[in-house]
């Protein structure tokens, strides 16, 4: 599949094709830290520790790179409060709203359909 480039900064953009910039961006969605860090944030902003204890398994640095990745992309939105000790917040932007559509969709997908898979 391939479709026109609104931007112009490409002739159009094709998943397929080795050079495209869209293979970064599936590989960054496609990547399960990913897609479990932007449902854990579709109820709203969370603070590192929060997201850490509901995404169970991940350690803090693969949270980190994985939250310095969606922010930026676009995808996540980074709050500093100052206070002390510093407060941060993370929380979708209308892109990470509108990402965790189909992600949430792929998310139930596995659920329901887990039995049915063949290990």
């Amino acid at each position: 599949m391939s479709t026109e480039c609104a931007t112009g900064k490409h002739d159009h953009h094709d998943v397929y094709a080795a050079q495209c910039p869209c293979r970064e961006v599936l590989d960054l969605l496609a990547n399960k830290w990913a897609a479990l860090a932007i449902g854990a944030l579709e109820g709203g902003p969370l603070r590192f520790g929060e997201l850490q204890r509901q995404l169970q398994g991940i350690s803090p640095k693969v949270l980190t790179a994985t939250l310095r990745r969606l922010e930026e992309n676009g995808f996540l939105h980074r709050e500093i409060y100052p206070a002390v000790p510093l407060h941060v917040e993370y929380s979708l932007t209308d892109l990470g709203h509108s990402v965790s559509v189909p992600l949430s969709a792929l998310r139930t997908w596995v659920e329901v359909n887990l039995d049915k898979l063949t290990a």
